[in-house]
């Protein structure tokens, strides 16, 4: 049975990132393997050994660079990879479509993993449109994975600490929240092994899907602009908790 791990390559969060062209990033700075992409991958290397015959496969579409992100996949325990060379920046639409056609021409799936988001984007819509173009149910957040006959059982995380628990019949797409697990990280011996391991590499558009009707485009990017100014409250503590409460209800408007 093949369990397909999809990983994006996304710019590192600590790097100091720049806009270049009013609508992309320096692309000079450290890239790695989406954080949220880490518990996936750990999770499938441990449904690997509870699956018979199971084999883990780690999914990438992105540019060359992102050969490294694959490397890191496999050290954390997949089996293999496949690069989707892509050589421009594809919205969410587009990419789902790229990955299950990656996907369906490597074989059938019997359970897709990533993370529920990216860092960079933060679209959250990649792995519902996968699930649509490979036709399978699939869960975001989830913070357990139960393999059973046929299928899984899940725990998704909910607002206010509440979870929902759904029974999904295999193949399908299962989204990590970060409670899933703790990453495995890669010892020397794991990081060299995965130089060494399959890298299967395939052109965007030699692949066989249908471009969709739309697309997305990012016009312009423009960095966050922070302009706290810190506010000292004294008194007593009745008298601080009325203030903090009127300036969270008539300043802030949150409550």
């Amino acid at each position: 049975m093949k369990i397909y791990v999809c990983v994006k390559h996304v710019p590192d969060s600590a790097a100091t990132i720049s806009i270049r062209d009013n609508n992309r990033i320096e692309e000079k700075i450290t890239f790695l393997m989406n954080p949220y992409d880490e518990h996936a991958v750990t999770e499938a290397a441990r449904l690997r050994g509870q699956i018979p015959g199971a084999e883990v496969i780690a999914v990438c579409v992105s540019g060359p660079a992102a050969e490294n992100t694959l490397r890191s996949a496999m050290a954390m325990g997949a089996d293999r990879g496949i690069l989707v060379c892509a050589d421009r920046r594809l919205d969410s639409m587009l990419t789902a479509r790229a990955l299950a056609a990656a996907i369906r021409e490597d074989g059938a799936p019997y359970l897709v993993l990533a993370g529920k988001e990216s860092i960079d984007a933060e679209g959250m819509q990649t792995m519902f449109r996968l699930a649509r173009h490979l036709g399978v149910p699939a869960a975001t957040h989830v913070v357990k994975v139960l393999p059973e006959a046929g299928g899984v059982v899940v725990e998704c995380e909910k607002e206010a600490g509440s979870r929902d628990v759904l029974r999904l019949t295999a193949p399908c797409v299962i989204a990590a929240g970060r409670g899933l697990n703790t990453p495995r990280y890669p010892t020397l011996p794991d990081i060299l092994k995965a130089r060494k391991r399959e890298i299967k590499k395939v052109d965007l558009d030699q692949l066989p899907m249908e471009k969709p009707a739309g697309s997305m485009e990012i016009l312009s990017l423009e960095p966050v602009s922070e302009n706290r100014v810190p506010r000292e409250i004294t008194g007593d503590a009745a008298s601080m908790a009325r203030e903090l409460v009127r300036i969270l209800r008539e300043e802030a408007k949150v409550l």
